[in-house]
């Protein structure tokens, strides 16, 4: 007997003495043992591996048998051999529905008490002799980590069988361990072969036990280990971890060792021969993944572990939900390689992982917050969504940390505010954190465009009235301009900063008053809302893109834009600036007075037009009522995709 064989059989002997020893360490072997010191984590509340016990993974499960005697009355011989050589054979009765003379599959797994041994027997020879065979199948309930796998036997050896395992609960099953007095002729393997680590998942055959005297009833363990080059160093092994592992066991009988015996024609001696076990025992640790001490019995009544480390699931196999800041992995024993939950500074519940950005920080984090609330945005919600500015006083944790940008509906060039600041994107000669007033030097003007102009431009000038947000009609939504430096006779001094009401005819949208001519803009028929566009239209037009609105600025007759263009969705794109990816539109001032297209700086836009004879003077899209100016939508970009489609496709 090899070394590794009596380690193995002192393992085996040791289980089984703690067994007999008290029936009820195994009552509630998967609970932990009360009160005391995490074994999953040290005294400074480090995390570090943890197992659960060693125990027999079989003890008082159920085994099912293809064949056990007695379902009829049917005698059975036992075979020995006297002083001298003599075999003589002593028969009796087997019989299921006679307690004191059934073997059934249950004697396998109860205790194991030498005085009093209770044993499985199968059918005799004629109904299971090669080629039929036997099988004995244990469900463990759960993933184990197996060490051994002993069967005891109360009839002679087998000629030849085999253990096989599963990781699926019986679904699928793969070869553990042959045995056989011919391994060649019965599973063509040879009988001396070793595992190298090229092979460390291959089940060998072995010759041992199947040559020795089959009359003396003995016990055959098999090593999961044993023999693999990579046991020693089990804990960095994938493959051994992944061989060692299993839900079920089958034990296939392939044939009796009957010595000859089966060419007599004595039916005593045919009786003789049948598989018979006193013990089928599984030696391992409820698998875990070093993330549990014990298995508990869970809610679904299914054994499962009493997961640490952020961990989750029957074997501890996955992060516990919100704990995605780096992958999953099994403990060792110089990293427990605990889940660490992700950073969404409490405004978020859920997170995924992304091993892109895991890798870019050094294999340190790689959680990405789902669902950002309380206005916040941002891979871990630490900065305010658009449209909201941090609040200083607040710490980005709580609530309201995040405020409502109050940009005024005419000074500010937009609605959305610097995220960190909250300072407004404010009109030429506006100033103010909400820009709700004219800087020093300028007065307000009856424009929308040019709310403030410089003093000296224009002597006669009338303050701005309330402005009213059109979504929430008579709604007050801002404050009111308010001069720096300067006392305005037609504000109202019982409301400070609130100017007089004017005449409704301030409210005609007119650009700057010094540029513009006094007579009043005859608009005339002007789409406002464009309602359709169709592929036809597409097909025809020189130009489509979508670009964002960054400045303004005007001359004689024409106001120019600087844009940055970020999809081209047709060819015939204008000359772009020294920038990258910015461009320039060119406006006609009383188009844009009317309104026909609305444009405002910040904004995107899809514009889709012909070139002009201008374009060539000037550089850029020339950009009037004829072309097609629509606010950026999903449902106009994806159907302008659609288009490029069906150009492709020859459809224009």
């Amino acid at each position: 007997m090899s070394w590794a064989q009596s380690i193995l059989f002192v393992l085996v002997l040791g289980c089984e003495a703690a067994v007999r020893a008290s029936k009820m360490k195994y009552h509630d072997q998967y609970v932990g043992k009360g009160v005391g010191p995490d074994p999953c984590y040290n005294e400074n509340g480090t995390p570090k591996r943890c197992v659960p016990d060693f125990v027999n993974a079989a003890f008082g499960k159920r085994v099912e048998a293809s064949s056990t005697c007695g379902a009829e009355p049917e005698h059975y011989c036992k075979s020995s051999k006297d002083k001298t050589g003599e075999i003589t054979r002593h028969c009796f009765v087997c019989d299921a529905s006679n307690p004191k003379y059934s073997f059934p599959p249950e004697f396998l797994t109860d205790l194991n008490n030498p005085s009093n041994v209770t044993c499985w027997m199968s059918k005799t020879y004629s109904a299971v002799q090669y080629p039929a065979n036997v099988t004995l199948t244990l469900s463990l309930d759960k993933k184990f980590e197996l060490t051994y796998i002993s069967l005891q036997f109360c009839s002679a050896r087998p000629h030849s069988m085999a253990i096989l395992k599963s990781v699926d609960y019986g679904k699928t099953w793969t070869p553990f361990q042959y045995y056989s007095n011919d391994c060649k002729k019965m599973y063509n393997k040879p009988a001396r072969s070793q595992a190298t680590k090229a092979n460390e998942q291959e089940a060998l055959c072995s010759e041992a036990y199947s040559n020795i005297d089959p009359f003396t009833g003995a016990r055959v363990a098999y090593s999961t280990l044993e023999g693999r080059p990579s046991g020693q160093d089990f804990e960095n092994s994938p493959v051994l971890q992944d061989w060692v592992t299993a839900t079920d066991i089958k034990v296939e009988f392939h044939k009796l060792n009957t010595l000859g015996d089966e060419v007599k024609d004595d039916d005593g001696a045919k009786k003789s021969y049948y598989y018979s076990l006193s013990d089928f025992a599984v030696g391992g640790r409820c698998k875990c993944n070093g993330h549990a001490s014990s298995c508990i019995m869970g809610k679904d009544g299914r054994l499962t572990c009493d997961c640490k480390h952020n961990t989750a699931g029957y074997d501890c196999e996955k992060c516990q939900v919100f704990h995605y800041d780096r992958p999953w992995q099994r403990a060792s024993g110089r990293e427990a390689n605990e889940c660490v939950a992700c950073n969404c500074n409490l405004h978020a519940r859920r997170c995924r992982f992304n091993y892109e950005l895991f890798q870019l920080s050094g294999m340190k984090s790689g959680g990405v917050c789902i669902n950002c609330k309380h206005n916040t945005a941002g891979r871990h919600c630490h900065y305010c969504k658009e449209g909201y500015y941090r609040d200083s006083a607040r710490r980005i944790t709580e609530k309201g940390a995040c405020k409502a940008c109050s940009c005024h509906p005419v000074g500010a060039l937009g609605k959305f505010c610097n995220q960190t600041t909250g300072q407004c994107p404010c009109k030429d000669g506006v100033t103010g954190l909400t820009c709700n007033r004219c800087a020093k030097g300028y007065q307000q003007s009856t424009s929308t465009i040019a709310p403030c102009i410089k003093k000296h431009d224009s002597p006669q000038v009338k303050p701005w009235m309330k402005v009213t947000d059109s979504s929430n009609r008579g709604v007050d939504k801002s404050e009111e301009f308010k001069q720096t430096g300067h006392h305005d006779n037609n504000v109202d001094t019982r409301h400070a900063g609130v100017p007089k009401p004017v005449s409704n005819e301030s409210r005609r949208p007119v650009s700057r008053p010094e540029e513009v001519d006094k007579a009043p803009v005859d608009c005339g028929k002007c789409q406002k809302r464009v309602r359709k566009l169709t592929l036809r239209k597409f097909c025809r037009r020189d130009f489509a893109f979508l670009a964002q609105i960054l400045s303004r600025d005007f001359d004689d007759t024409w106001v120019k834009f600087t844009v940055s263009i970020e999809v081209t969705y047709r060819k015939g794109a204008p000359e772009r600036s020294a920038r990258k990816a910015e461009a320039l539109l060119w406006l006609p001032k009383a188009d844009l007075a009317c309104k026909c297209p609305k444009v405002r700086v910040g904004r995107k836009y899809l514009f889709v037009g012909k070139s002009r004879p201008e374009d060539k003077i000037r550089p850029g899209y020339v950009v009037d009522r004829s072309t097609t100016v629509l606010r950026s939508r999903d449902k106009w970009q994806r159907r302008l995709r659609q288009f490029v489609e069906r150009e492709m496709n020859g459809e224009c």
